[in-house]
């Protein structure tokens, strides 16, 4: 097959969509497929373009064996909801002329758009449209909705045009695809057939990501005693997750030298949380930057237990991508999630950690009493077989490949 794919985060990023779109992009040039994606210069999670992609324009560069056309953007330093939608629009301006060049080009059989942002659909589908070609639009985050839902978007008019906007591109999709079981209920909801529908979760490397003893962790590196407690959150430092909490959690164990809180990571509210462990006179602390993939079981062996916190609007409409990794490498996690949503089944049913109400302090430093003092073992066997049952990188996309097989002979 030849798949073109659209979207704005892709490899070298580390964290969120990006990881994700360039890993499938990667295996299906692997298995011999032509793949080309149109995507933005990397600046995720961080917000701030790569140092090696600085000042230049657009480009093309060829990543484990597929081409990649970059385009330019603006990166807002400080991100808020307006500064947001420029990001995206700027985005959109660059696809433009690389999307013409595409349709002078052979044509593509497949055409995968990566949401959000949700609007780059309309390059994607027009490009299927005008070359015959199959569109699968993958959800990865229910933008619109959550625009609505956190409240970033206040303006009805507005909220309602891009509902319109989003049942169109849905609607002329082949098919649709998402990363759960409550994404689909609410895809299911605006009038999208079953039919049309692929579950694709996101997945983990579990030959990669493996549980290793603590003495192959980074404490050594950090300098924190191997006999210690350590809280981990790993990931980006966004506004979703509402991590504030950890530093009021962290107040709660001042007395505790013994217990060590690490936040790694990058994101819009770094700043703000370092000042605030700063104001709160919190050395127990410490805040590193993202670690290479490489890194990552080591990474996530230094913790005892990993932090998955999102506010409660978000809860059903984000599956935590960092979840994969925690469970592939044996982690035993505090989630904070709503009763009845997709996360909160997985987590509870399957015995992968504590579940806490979202947004409360409270919950979230009895949540930590529980769990430094339990024994984890179980949940981190646990862990370590959901990952191999349930998200296995090789299992997750021989069935997305053998979908996008399907859909090439649907009208043959």
């Amino acid at each position: 097959m030849r798949i073109l794919i659209f979207g704005i985060n892709y490899s070298p990023e580390l964290t969120g969509i990006g990881k994700y779109t360039g890993e499938m992009a990667a295996w299906f040039a692997a298995r011999g497929h032509d793949v080309a994606v149109v995507t933005a210069k990397p600046y995720y999670p961080e917000w701030e373009i790569h140092r090696t992609y600085k000042g230049t324009g657009w480009l093309t560069e060829q990543i484990a064996g597929v081409t990649v056309y970059r385009v330019p953007l603006y990166v807002p330093k400080n991100v808020t909801a307006k500064k947001r939608i420029l990001h995206e629009f700027s985005f959109l301006a660059g696809v433009f002329p690389k999307w013409l060049g595409l349709l002078l080009k052979k044509k593509y059989d497949i055409v995968i758009n990566i949401t959000p942002p949700f609007h780059l659909g309309f390059y994607a589908i027009c490009y299927a449209k005008l070359k015959r070609a199959k569109l699968i639009t993958h959800i990865q985050d229910l933008q619109v909705d959550a625009a609505k839902e956190l409240g970033m978007i206040r303006n009805g008019r507005l909220l309602n045009s891009m509902f319109r906007a989003e049942k169109y591109l849905l609607n002329r999709s082949n098919r649709v695809s998402s990363i759960s079981l409550g994404m689909k209920k609410k895809i299911l909801a605006k009038g999208i057939s079953e039919k049309k529908y692929i579950m694709f979760p996101n997945w983990v490397d579990e030959n990669t990501i493996q549980p290793l003893a603590r003495e192959a962790s980074l404490r050594r590196d950090w300098n924190i005693p191997m006999d210690d407690k350590v809280v981990l959150y790993s990931g980006n430092l966004g506004e979703k997750q509402g991590l504030e909490i950890i530093i009021d959690a962290a107040k709660q164990f001042r007395e505790r030298t013994d217990v060590h809180f690490v936040i790694c990571g990058s994101g819009g509210a770094c700043d703000r949380l370092k000042a605030m462990a700063e104001q709160a006179r919190l050395p127990q602390i410490r805040f590193y930057p993202l670690q290479p993939y490489e890194k990552l079981s080591a990474l996530l062996a230094t913790a005892d237990v990993h932090l998955v916190l999102q506010k409660k609007s978000a809860s059903d409409l984000v599956m935590p991508s960092k979840l994969t990794g925690i469970l592939a490498a044996g982690g035993c996690a505090i989630v904070s999630a709503v009763q009845g949503t997709s996360l909160y089944e997985v987590v509870s049913n399957n015995q992968l950690g504590f579940i806490i109400e979202p947004e409360s302090v409270e919950a979230l430093v009895s949540g930590l009493h529980q769990a430094l003092t339990a024994d984890l073992i179980p949940y981190r066997k646990q862990a370590r077989h959901y990952a191999e049952r349930f998200l296995s990188k090789e299992h997750i996309l021989q069935e997305f490949e053998q979908d996008l097989l399907k859909l090439m002979a649907y009208d043959q």
